[in-house]
Order: structure tokens, then sequence, then C-alpha cells
């Protein structure tokens, strides 16, 4: 059953994005070749017109590059969400109703879009300014919308704008860098994949062996009445560029929900600070809204017979391990006890 989007637009969620102590900072041997790419063709691997391979095969407003040139990770790529096992909702369907505004860019005032103020001020996250420390809903209007497509509610929608390079790290496998400057609070890109529902998600943590990565992100969306809406998306077989992006404790990312066409979010990316060419782009694992710390600045890290996996991100704010959500795994050990 779907949810209404008025009562959602009405609702006050806070967000938070975790992934699990059995992430892995990428290695060579994560990444897996779709089934039917021995047959296709150069242009339908997305080949750059310099003859470099495109990452995102085409799919992207942008080329995606890659280096070492001829070494790319392989993977089946997708720009958005796709409907995975066990989702209750297909991420591409629309399902909310758009806005009646007839003017090109839509107001605070009347925008059934914007029951929560605006989004962003000249294409930039407006809570990148802010001290929340959680992340409030963002709804961007869609194509049922009556505002024009200049409207300045529609960023997240608009797809890749930087230039970006997948490209091997010394400690920590593949990751993603930009090529260009990226002003703070500009949309860098989404982290998509196959939703999952619950069981699914866990059933794949828990096939997962020390040794394997985990792309599996949950974030978890509170709304009134203490209730709390999950998510769950997986880019291991079927994702997107954001599935290259490493973890740091002190990231220059920052994750943000944002929904566009159906209570599926966008689990969309905003640059927390200026980010100069070359540099690599990455965001907090456990999912703090400004990248903050709770708990008077101390992580949760695993027990030693955990086996926390080591986080190689150089900060000096540097936790040592990788962040580590404990709820999610007694969540499985409860249901395999059950």
């Amino acid at each position: 059953m779907k949810t209404s989007p008025c009562l959602a637009k009405h609702d006050e969620p806070w967000a938070e994005a975790v992934r699990s102590e059995e992430e892995t900072e990428k290695g060579e041997d994560a990444w897996l070749r779709p089934p039917s790419e021995g047959s296709m063709s150069n242009e339908q691997l997305g080949a750059s017109p310099g003859g470099q391979r495109d990452v995102g095969r085409g799919l992207e407003n942008l080329p995606i590059s890659s280096w070492p040139d001829g070494e790319e990770p392989e993977f089946q790529y997708t720009p958005e969400h796709v409907m995975g096992p066990g989702a209750e909702d297909d991420p591409t369907q629309i399902t909310f109703p758009g806005c009646t505004c007839l003017s090109t860019s839509c107001l605070p005032t009347i925008c059934s879009c914007l029951l929560h103020g605006e989004n962003y001020d000249n294409s930039c996250l407006r809570d990148i300014e802010s001290e929340l420390e959680f992340a409030r809903p963002v709804f961007e209007c869609n194509v049922m919308c009556q505002c024009s497509e200049q409207c300045k509610n529609r960023v997240v929608q608009r797809g890749l704008q930087f230039s970006l390079q997948v490209f091997k790290t010394e400690k920590k496998g593949w990751g993603l860098r930009t090529l260009e400057f990226i002003p703070k609070g500009k949309f860098v890109c989404e982290y998509a994949g196959e939703i999952l529902g619950s069981s699914e998600a866990r059933r794949r943590i828990q096939r997962q062996t020390e040794h394997d990565s985990n792309y599996i992100i949950a974030v978890r969306e509170h709304v009134c009445n203490g209730q709390i809406m999950e998510t769950f998306v997986d880019p291991t077989n079927i994702g997107n560029i954001g599935r290259f992006l490493n973890h740091s404790c002190e990231p220059n990312l920052l994750m943000v929900p944002v929904r566009i066409d159906s209570m599926v979010p966008k689990l969309a990316l905003f640059a927390a600070k200026d980010i100069w060419p070359k540099e690599e782009l990455s965001y907090d694992y456990s999912g703090r809204f400004h990248n903050l710390t709770k708990n008077n600045g101390k992580q949760e890290v695993p027990d030693k017979d955990k086996m926390g996996k080591p986080c190689y991100c150089g900060t000096r704010s540097c936790a040592a391990f990788l962040p580590y959500d404990s709820s999610l795994y007694s969540s499985l050990e409860k249901q395999t006890s059950g």
C-alpha cells in the first residue's frame, strides 16, 4: 500500500543513512561483469568521443572516465534506482501529484512541493549553511507539476553537472574524484541501485563473508508519532557511480534523501564544502547529517570479535575503523534465532 504523498509532505522526517561494519573500502575483485556485455557494441558500452570508455555507458549527462584507462571496473549501470526483491514501491512509478504553480519558478508560500520552505539557493542546498543535526524533508517538483522546467526546485532530477572520474586509490581500491571545481552546496551525484525489502537486504548482508565488500545502505527517516521509514539500496550488481564513493571521517559530501516522483527517496550527495579538481569524493558511511558526531563525538566501533574493517581515510579525526551499525546485525541475529 502506497503512502499518501499529501500526508508525507506534511510529515517531519529526519534522515540517517548507515552502511554496516562489513563495508570494505573497495578492492579490485568486487566488480561484476554484466552477463550480456560480451555481445555489446562500443556504442552500447558507452565509449566517449575520444575513444575512452564511459563508465556510465552513455546514461548520464556527462561521460565518466576511469584511471588507469583500460582497467575500469565492470558492473551493470543504472543512473536511477531500480526495483529489487522485496521492494514495496517501484521507484520508477510516478505517484506524487504535481503542484499547480503557473509561475516560472515555485514559491514556498503557494507551492505544495515547498511546504517546508525553499530547498535550494542558486541550485545549492540551503541546509548546507544551517546547523540542523538532521536533514529536513526535500521534495522537488516533478513531471506532473505545472511549473516550468527552469523551476529552481528542480536540481537532483537534472543529473550530473560536473565531470567525475573513477580511479584507483593507493589503499582503498576504486574511488571517485572530480575533474573540476565543485562549489559548496552543489548537487554532485546520487547513490543509486536496487531498492530492496528489509528481509532481502538483511539476507544479502548475512550471506556476505568478511572478505566481501558491502554496498547496501540503510536509510532511516524518523517521521511523526515515532515511526521510522526504512529504505534499503544495494548497488552491488546494478548501480551508478555512487557505489565508488569511499568513506571519510572528514568527508566533502553530504547525503540527503530527496523525493521527486514518489515516496522512494533519491539518495542525493551534495558538496559539504568547496571541492577542488582531482580531489577524491567521500561521505560518512554512518550517515551523520552535516557530518556531526553523536555521543559526544564518539563513533560506535565494532567489538574485536566483530572483525571491524580498518578506515584508510587518513584524516586527523580518523576513527581507525569504518562505521559500524550494531542494530542492523542485531536484527539479523533475532531473525536467525526466531
